[in-house]
């Protein structure tokens, strides 16, 4: 029989602890799983019928694996989480609101992150292969795809782009364009680039706010904190955000007009959600001008409930076009 040795004693006794497990589920920043949902746009804005769940020939079986899709790109991104916060303990601790996370902190032990980053991801991808192999053979796309959100976002990015002036920010959002293109795989749907587009300038907007969040919070140590905020300028950031800003109203626009399941008769329908995003856009920015937030973009979303309001309505407008307007 085997024996258990003290270290690996420690590492069960210190996971079985409540205030590890909680610390634990701090650091993988569930709070951050609504951007995957973004996996659930080659629903409604692909080149395919499969909202339309009730239909025999179509069933229940695309969106639970887009659900299984949202849940292995979650787990991967605590993953990432996890790696990325280990990374930077140090500098975490020079930052007045990143110094209180849980390794940072020293509340949470560092190799308790380690075991659990392994986990996620030894886990996560047998779970991407086996959401795309329902159709009586392997197929690898998704996996491809969730392949490379980890190699890009959990080791590219951690080691090595964050450090790279405007390759942290659009490393970043690639990651909400891979997302996209995971759902469309794990689906089998082809996905219009304009829908991809849009999702790439939106995520540059919200990484443009949230590195301007930083610059101005962290005044002249900023760069102590992050070495590549010494790269960037508010005037500049402010600049690139106003680009960014008009570019996303105009890609939505097109992608409403020209997405292959929205009704184009009398009129397309979809451009009656086109106002919800302008007012979203334009809440969003008076919460970084105007109150100083825009650091965690998720953790706005859930609290400011304008914003919140915007996004649902959204949503229900485009689940309601779609249902009430069948193309």
């Amino acid at each position: 029989m085997s024996k258990v040795s003290p270290k690996g004693i420690a590492i069960l006794t210190t996971a079985a602890n409540p205030s590890v497990v909680h610390e634990l589920l701090r650091a993988m920043r569930p709070r951050q799983w609504v951007k995957n949902a973004f996996v659930f746009a080659a629903i409604a804005f692909s080149e395919g019928r499969l909202w339309r769940f009730w239909e025999p020939t179509v069933g229940p079986a695309p969106l639970l694996r887009a659900i299984g899709a949202f849940a292995v790109f979650c787990m991967a991104a605590s993953a990432i989480y996890l790696v990325n916060d280990l990374v930077d303990i140090e500098k975490d601790r020079a930052h007045p609101k990143k110094r209180n996370r849980p390794f940072a902190s020293g509340r949470l032990r560092p190799v308790v992150g380690v075991v659990a980053a392994a986990v996620l991801i030894s886990a996560v991808l047998p779970l991407a292969l086996f959401l795309d192999s329902d159709k009586g053979f392997l197929d690898w796309d998704f996996l491809a795809v969730l392949v490379t959100y980890i190699t890009v976002q959990g080791f590219l990015y951690t080691y090595w782009l964050k450090n790279v002036v405007i390759f942290d920010i659009l490393v970043l959002a690639a990651g909400f364009v891979l997302r996209a293109a995971g759902g469309a795989a794990v689906l089998d749907v082809m996905i219009t680039p304009w829908l991809l587009l849009c999702m790439l300038l939106l995520a540059l907007f919200l990484g443009i706010g949230k590195r301007r969040h930083e610059l101005t919070l962290l005044e002249s140590g900023a760069g102590d904190h992050r070495r590549i905020l010494q790269e960037y300028s508010v005037p500049m950031l402010d600049q690139m955000m106003s680009i960014v800003t008009a570019s996303i109203i105009m890609t939505y626009s097109i992608t409403v007009f020209l997405a292959p399941v929205a009704p184009q008769k009398p009129y397309p329908m979809l451009m009656a959600t086109i106002p919800f995003v302008i007012y979203a856009i334009f809440r969003y920015l008076y919460l970084i001008y105007q109150r100083g937030e825009g650091g965690a973009p998720d953790e706005l979303i859930l609290k400011d409930l304008p914003l919140a309001g915007s996004v649902v309505l959204w949503g229900f407008t485009v689940l309601g076009v779609l249902l009430i307007f069948p193309n």
